[in-house]
């Protein structure tokens, strides 16, 4: 049985499978704009101009961050498409999945129903950095 284990954050998606013990990454995903600051996303909003006012660079920052959340979303949304191609291939059995809390809740979002299903842990940690043997240490309870 293949397990697909999917260690993310907003810029890179690791994904690995695991027959028995043994993990093996598969592919990496990298989505660079994810660690853009929200200014460099905007750069041809109105509030982009250096000289502005300060009136508008409130009005601008009080947008909340939704040229970052978007590209987080979009992020997510490639990184599942992926796992809905892997479902629908008859390569992945189960799915694991490791992100920091939000980018974990946008997978889980974005996520189609059957593949949802497949789900069989979740653990909210940023190991998208991590070394092979660290990834491998924090799953390998997870059946």
């Amino acid at each position: 049985m293949t397990t697909y284990i999917v260690v993310a954050d907003a810029a890179r998606a690791r994904i690995f499978t695991r027959d028995s013990l043994h993990l093996q990454e598969k592919e990496s995903l990298v989505h660079a704009e994810g660690r853009m600051h929200e200014g460099d996303l905007i750069t041809d909003s109105p509030g982009a101009d250096v000289h502005e006012s300060t009136s508008s660079t409130a009005r601008s920052s009080a947008e909340g961050g939704t040229a970052l959340k978007h590209e987080n979303e979009l992020f997510a949304k490639e990184v599942t498409q992926h796992l809905y191609n892997a479902r629908v291939n008859n390569s992945m059995e189960k799915l694991i999945l490791v992100a920091p809390p939000k980018f974990l809740g946008l997978l889980r979002e974005k996520l189609d129903a059957p593949t949802q299903k497949l789900v069989i842990h979740t653990l909210s940690k940023d190991l998208s950095k991590a070394s092979l043997d660290d990834i491998q240490e924090a799953v390998s309870d997870m059946r």
